[in-house]
This record gives C-alpha cells, sequence and structure tokens, in this order.
C-alpha cells in the first residue's frame, strides 16, 4: 500500500471515530499521528512536529489573552453592553454578536477573535437563557466570515496575496478582501437568523458556568448581612482622617467588625489604604456598641439606603465574597474564630458563619465539619487563601469575578496590550505568534493575572487537538495526497472553462480543508491555481481568490480550523452538528464567490 492509500485510510478511520466519539477527540487525533508514523508515512520528529507549530503557539498565546480578558471582567462588561444594547431578542442579539466578531477577526485575526468573544458569547448564553448551542456556530462562522474582511483576517489570506505577487500575478489590497467577505458576512448572517434555529442543535454544555450575575445579593439576603448594617460617614474632624484601613482596631467594640469601606467621590468601594474627610465606613454589630464607636472616633453614624447597595460593595472589581465550607478530616475543625475575624494580613474577614442552615452570631465559635463561611476580600488574597485542602470553596471565585465583577484595575492594562497586538499585525512588525506570546507575557509582567490563572483558564484540550491534528496535514502533503486530489478535480473540469475551473478549484479546496488546515489547503491548492490559469491563458487572481475562499470554507466539521474547535466544547457540540448549518453556509460562499470574483478580478 503506498503513502496516498495509507494517509488517506488513516485520516478516513479517524473522521469517522470522531463522529463516533468512543473516546476524546484528543485521543483519535493523537492515534492517527501514531499511526501514520508507524506505517513510515512520516517519522518521529514529523509526527510530533504539531505539538511546537507555530499555530499551536498562537493559539495558546490568544487563548491566555482571553483569560486576562476574562479575568479583568471586560468578557462581562462586553456581554452586558452587547445585552443593553440588543436586548434579549435571538435575531438582535444574533446580528450584533456575529457584527461584533466579524469586526475582531478583521482586525486581529479569526482565531484572536473566537478567544476574545467566547467568554461574552456565554454570557450571552447564561443571561438570556439561550443555549450555548445555537450560539457558538453562529460565532464561529461570524469569525470565518470576519476573516475575509481584510488581509489580517486568515493566513489564507497572507498566502495567496504573497504568492499573487511574487508570482506577477497582481495586488490584492487589504482590504480588496471585503469585496468577497462583506456579501458572504450578510448572507451567513441571514442564514442563521432564518435557519440556525431548526439546523442548530438545542444543547446545553457541562463547560458553561452558572449565573452569577446576582451572586453578592443572593449572599446578601441568605446570611441576613444587613440586618445590623450601619454607615459611618467620617467628618474631617474625625481622627480616622489619613488613618490606614489596616490600623483601624474595633476590638474594644464587641461584636463591631467593619464590612467595608466607601470612597466619598463616587460611593464605590475604597482603593486607597488611608481614608479621607467623607469617606463611608459599613459596619455590622450591635447598634449600642456602633454608638459608642461613633462617639469615640467621632464619625457620624447614617441610615442605610442611601448609598450603595450591600451586594455591589461586597462584591466589586477588587473585593469579593467566597462561601466555603469546613470538610471533614480539615485541619481547621476545633479551632476559634468570630465575626469579624481578620487573616494576618487584614486581607480577608469572615463575614458570617452559618451552621444547619441557621446564622450563628456569638462571640466566639468553635468550627465543626459541615459549618459555612462567608469570606469577605481581595480577590487575589481570596485566592491564595483558598487554594489549599482546608476549605471547600462553593462557587469559584474567578468564575464569580468574571461574570458579577465591574471592569477592573487591569482592564485598562488589557485594552492596551490589545492595542499593542493590533499594531503588531497590522503592520506585521512581528510574525503572529511572536506578536501573541509577547502580549500574553505581558499580562503577566503587568500584574493583569497570575501564571496559575492562565494555567487553569486555557483550554488545553484545544491546544492538544490543534497539534494533534498538524500531523495528518504533513502527510497529506508529504504523501501526494492533496496534489492528487486536487489534480484530479482540475483535470476534470479544464475544458469546461476558466468559471468551471474556478468552480474545481473551490471544492477541491473545500474538500481538503475539512480534513487539513486551512493554511496547508492554500499551500497545496495554490500552485495548482497558478498552473491552470497559465493553461488556459487567464488571469491567476480570480483563480487565487477561489482557492482562498474554498480553503477558508471549513465549516462542516468541528476540527477544520481552530475557531470551530475552540467552539466545540463549549457548544457542547457533537461531530455531526456543524455540517447542517454549515453545507448552507458552503453553498452560499460558492455562490458568491462564482459571481463576484470575475465581476472584480476578471478572466481577461
Amino acid at each position: 500500500m503506498n503513502g496516498i492509500a495509507i494517509t488517506l485510510s488513516i485520516i478516513g478511520l479517524a473522521l469517522v471515530l470522531f463522529a463516533w466519539n468512543p473516546v476524546p477527540a484528543v485521543v483519535i487525533a493523537i492515534g492517527a499521528s501514531l499511526a501514520l508514523y508507524f506505517t513510515g508515512v512520516l517519522t518521529m520528529p514529523e509526527a510530533l512536529t504539531g505539538f511546537g507549530d507555530p499555530v499551536v503557539i498562537l493559539i495558546a498565546a490568544l487563548l491566555a489573552l482571553a483569560v486576562a480578558v476574562e479575568t479583568t471582567g471586560i468578557g462581562a462588561w462586553a456581554g452586558q453592553l452587547l445585552l443593553r444594547l440588543s436586548g434579549a431578542n435571538r435575531v438582535t442579539l444574533l446580528v450584533a454578536l456575529s457584527v461584533v466578531a466579524a469586526i475582531f477577526s478583521a482586525a486581529i485575526g479569526m482565531n484572536g477573535a473566537v478567544a476574545a468573544l467566547l467568554p461574552v458569547t456565554v454570557i450571552i448564553a447564561v443571561r438570556t437563557g439561550i443555549a450555548p448551542s445555537q450560539l457558538m456556530i453562529p460565532l464561529a462562522l461570524a469569525c470565518l466570515k470576519g476573516a475575509k474582511l481584510t488581509l489580517l483576517g486568515s493566513p489564507v489570506n497572507v498566502i495567496a496575496a504573497t504568492q499573487a505577487e511574487e508570482l506577477s500575478a497582481g495586488h490584492i489590497g487589504f482590504f480588496e478582501w471585503s469585496v468577497l467577505g462583506i456579501p458572504q458576512l450578510v448572507g451567513s448572517i441571514i442564514i442563521v437568523i432564518l435557519l440556525g434555529k431548526r439546523l442548530l442543535p438545542e444543547r446545553q454544555s457541562e463547560s458553561i458556568p452558572a449565573d452569577f450575575s446576582g451572586h453578592a445579593h443572593t449572599l446578601v439576603q441568605h446570611y441576613n448581612l444587613e440586618h445590623g448594617l450601619h454607615q459611618l460617614a467620617v467628618p474631617a474632624t474625625s481622627p480616622l482622617v489619613g488613618t490606614s484601613r489596616k490600623a483601624i482596631d474595633l476590638s474594644a467594640y464587641p461584636g463591631v467588625r467593619a464590612v467595608a469601606f466607601l470612597d466619598h467621590q463616587d460611593d464605590q468601594p475604597l482603593e486607597r489604604d488611608r481614608l479621607e474627610a467623607g469617606d463611608v465606613i459599613l459596619v455590622r454589630g450591635d447598634g449600642h456598641e456602633v454608638d459608642r464607636l461613633a462617639a469615640d472616633l467621632q464619625v457620624e453614624v447614617r441610615q442605610h439606603g442611601d448609598k450603595a447597595a450591600l451586594g455591589d460593595v461586597l462584591l466589586s472589581r477588587d473585593s469579593g465574597l467566597a462561601e466555603v465550607v469546613v470538610p471533614e478530616r480539615s485541619a481547621l475543625i476545633g479551632s476559634t474564630v468570630f465575626l469579624g475575624m481578620t487573616s494576618q494580613d487584614h486581607e480577608v474577614m469572615v463575614l458570617a458563619v452559618r451552621r444547619g442552615g441557621a446564622e450563628l452570631i456569638v462571640p466566639h465559635l468553635t468550627l465543626r465539619s459541615g459549618d459555612h463561611l462567608l469570606l469577605q476580600g481581595s480577590w487575589p488574597a481570596l485566592e491564595r487563601y483558598l487554594s489549599g485542602a482546608q476549605l471547600l470553596v462553593i462557587d469559584s471565585p474567578d468564575l464569580v469575578r468574571t461574570q458579577a465583577g465591574a471592569l477592573g484595575r487591569g482592564a485598562k492594562r488589557v485594552f492596551a496590550i490589545l492595542a499593542l497586538l493590533v499594531v503588531l499585525l497590522v503592520f506585521n512588525i512581528t510574525p503572529a505568534p511572536i506578536a501573541c506570546l509577547v502580549c500574553a507575557c505581558l499580562t503577566v509582567i503587568t500584574g493583569v493575572v497570575r501564571l496559575p490563572q492562565i494555567y487553569r483558564g486555557l483550554d488545553w484540550n484545544t491546544v492538544l487537538l490543534i497539534g494533534a491534528m498538524i500531523a495528518p496535514a504533513r502527510a497529506m502533503e508529504k504523501s501526494g495526497a492533496a496534489a492528487m486530489i486536487g489534480d484530479y478535480i482540475v483535470n476534470l473540469l479544464g475544458d469546461f472553462g476558466p468559471t468551471a475551473v474556478l468552480v474545481g478549484l473551490f471544492m477541491a479546496a473545500t474538500v481538503i480543508t475539512q480534513f487539513i488546515s486551512n493554511t496547508s489547503t492554500a499551500l497545496v491548492t495554490m500552485p495548482i491555481a497558478f498552473a491552470a490559469a497559465s493553461d488556459m491563458h487567464v488571469s491567476a487572481l480570480p483563480m487565487v481568490m477561489s482557492v482562498a475562499m474554498g480553503a477558508s470554507a471549513s465549516f462542516l466539521t468541528p476540527f477544520a480550523n481552530g475557531v470551530s474547535l475552540m467552539v466545540y466544547g463549549p457548544g457542547g457540540y457533537k461531530f455531526g452538528d456543524f455540517w447542517p448549518l454549515g453545507t448552507v453556509v458552503l453553498i452560499w460562499t460558492l455562490i458568491v464567490t462564482v459571481i463576484v470574483t470575475p465581476l472584480y478580478w476578471p478572466y481577461h
């Protein structure tokens, strides 16, 4: 059996297994790479080279940037903004999401766009109750179509434009791609709106988090935190003016504890350490003790309700809440706690304790297994204190923060880093993988995220799957299987004129790109386009554009491109969920390509 037959057999079997799904897709992909090695089609370096491929590094770096976007609340903010502008109407949401995705894709590339907008789409699904499977494929299609609006949108565009220049076929401008991209995008949006409801599954995903938008208010009510809450305004004459928050000692007032500090300028949680005149201290405790405290410290007791809601104060961009349970065999069992107790660095406080469903309000409490504690503190402090095994966290602080928190202080740094990424990519200052790695490192260097957050946030399944699938793509090129398929289709249609060849090239690239990356497809089929144009004595540009459109038309399977791979898990999809809607979009892409391409890039 020759290399072509072996390669096509292994890839065919892999596709069958993908559809059957007896084992995880990553195992199937790695198995295909190993099979190609053991059958002699690929050498050991070729079988493993995918895991170090620039495409894998690029996607991993973009996913790391997506973690920074989530951590700083940009994803939640963008989702809330989209919801406010479009409401909960399915059609309006799909249009708004698709347009934003296309713009992002045109600006920073389709992989970067889907990485940035995936958390936004998750939030939209959670807030509106729309099944994520109804949103994730439309997001992928919008990113794929947006990639055809500019030269930057896809590596396929760069390959086509570069080879056209090198072979003196003509120049393809930065925005000329939109001649084909705009009608494809508009038609795809209409197709999704009209047919998406019927052709996409109604399926939830295990990876979609719960809605934590009202989490803080739920905890306030559950733990009855507003009971005994008092606001203390700090006048200019108070000795607290200029005092560090950490230096405030309330131990002389039994049962009284500081809950939060509000800035006098905007009623938001205080960011600076030292108090100024007009700032407000939220305390909880017995009214008589609070009155005594107010007299001693010369602060004014005010009625609660004319300031920010307690939930918004306790859960903010800088600090949050964490509900934890004391598990069996915890070293904390038998230790003594009290309400208002803080950690040694004063960054985490015990706000409330419940046992058997009832709140415990006693001077000192000995912890038992099953006790529930409500902790409040800065996000980094909560992450630090809850990373051990002594307490079980009910709801992940990371998930709560990304959904319920407003834009964090690191948001401006993330916006600046993303702007830098756009500049690096638009002006081609560095290769895309290098630019993305630089920007991903900057998120850590500038303190936006910590490495453990990136490790936890990366979708390693996607990274490994893309790396494993590069080996079969290499085998298609090395064995000659891709070239054989392309040559056959071109030779079959060559006698029917340039339009028939254009259709044949499109279909050849479309078939191949369902099995290997669109970049590899373009590299394999582009020489065939130039040869066919030369044989027929027509301009190569329409043939080049046809191959570029076909190579990017990987809509039928979830493993044909990184965009579809990234939405596969969050959408809760199966292998066969992509082709019903993808086939309609593919037909529309072919129609636009066949009609528009010869009009803008004529054969002669």
